[in-house]
């Protein structure tokens, strides 16, 4: 037996509305009206998917090292283990963009092995692609307390095969509860070895992304666990109480998910109204100063806070080193680049009219959680905003 879906009241069902609102905001922003840095949008929530996920597990990857990752651009030192985790993570979530569009796609054992083959191939301590070859224990790093034991290996086949019923069965209300069950369910069962978490929140963005409403990258709540870590393993250890006990009730779970799915989506609404407007701006800049339209995107980039190379250049604007190396020197005499370093190592940042842009284009950022909200005459909690 596995976790089952929990009994929903309705301020859970009131949310869940809500939460299928923002989607439709966000569908209509990135899929049916798409504007000219959708492209950045997409690369760099992409990045912050794979930052937040592997920061959960130890791997510490700056925003230009997973951005990188996305562009599957070499080190610019040696391959760190961290270079390896992301690299596999973007691998696996490729694949994931991949599957989500498949129209004869199926669930099975040995696409969860495969995903955990792309995401730690690069460690064969973790077995990657088989199923842990004993018991499994979770530990707090920071007291070296056991905190879980998952279930004995010999029982890990037969959970597995009930998740992938689960997962095949079309009859859920809520493809939100669904996925989270999902999570659910593959972290405590903790099949393999390691790697659990990692391929547990990409299995969650691939059943949201299984319905068609939105690009996988936008319906995954990876970036908002990343920055709230303690409260993710909070909940896993309030439902699972320190052993595999799938009669536990997993209603915390779920609403801590319909948290996150809420405030992911307000970040990213928040954070498309302000690069329409930064684009804008810059826009106007490049205008001014009688710059090539190619130029705007790699601008935007740079006021966002991403590092600037000149091969990075080159394969966005798609022109030559030649070019590139004119445009970048022509950017940088004019004040809206800063070069750092020299040569090979050079690389470029936001000079200050772009952060000055960047900064009047700011929303002021209020997290609100929609179980803290009162309701409306209807029972529905009143969410502004949406």
């Amino acid at each position: 037996m596995i976790f089952k879906d929990p009994t929903l009241s309705p301020k859970d069902e009131a949310v869940l509305d809500i939460i299928r609102e923002q989607r439709e905001t966000l569908k209509l922003y990135t899929q049916i009206n798409p504007r000219r840095w959708y492209g950045s949008l997409r690369r760099s929530t992409f990045a912050r998917a794979i930052q937040g996920s592997n920061s959960i597990e130890g791997y510490n990857a700056t925003i230009d090292e997973a951005i990188a990752a996305v562009d599957e651009e070499p080190p610019l030192d040696e391959r760190t283990e961290t270079w390896f985790a992301i690299n596999g993570y973007r691998v696996a979530m490729t694949y994931i963009m991949q599957a989500a569009n498949d129209p004869f796609f199926e669930f099975s054992k040995q696409f969860l092995k495969s995903l955990h083959f792309m995401m730690t191939g690069f460690d064969l301590n973790a077995y990657p692609g088989q199923w842990r070859p004993g018991a499994v224990y979770v530990v707090n790093r920071g007291t070296g307390d056991v905190v879980y034991e998952a279930p004995e290996k010999d029982l890990v086949d037969s959970l597995v095969v009930e998740l992938v019923q689960y997962l095949e069965d079309g009859s859920h209300k809520s493809s939100a509860v669904k996925a989270a069950m999902a999570h659910l369910n593959l972290t405590m069962i903790h099949p393999f070895k390691d790697g659990n978490g990692r391929i547990a929140r990409a299995l969650q963005t691939l059943m949201l992304a299984r319905e068609g409403i939105l690009h996988p990258l936008f319906s995954s709540i990876e970036e908002w666990l990343g920055k709230n870590t303690g409260e993710y393993y909070s909940v896993l250890a309030e439902v699972g109480q320190g052993r595999w006990a799938p009669g536990n009730d997993a209603l915390p779970w779920v609403q801590f998910c319909l948290k996150a799915h809420y405030q992911q989506a307000a970040v990213l609404i928040r954070r498309n109204d302000e690069y329409e407007n930064l684009f804008g701006a810059i826009d106007k800049i490049t205008a001014r100063e009688s710059l090539h339209t190619r130029t705007t995107v790699p601008l935007f980039d740079c006021a966002l806070g991403t590092r600037l190379t000149n091969s990075r250049y080159q394969k966005g604007a798609e022109v030559s080193n030649y070019v590139a190396t004119r445009e970048l020197k022509q950017l940088s005499d004019i004040g809206l680049l800063d070069p750092v370093g020299e040569k090979r190592g050079r690389y470029y940042v936001a000079g200050k009219e772009l952060l000055e842009a960047r900064e009047k284009v700011r929303i002021k950022k209020i997290v609100t959680d929609p179980y803290n909200l009162p309701l409306s005459g209807r029972g529905e909690p009143r969410l502004p905003g949406v």
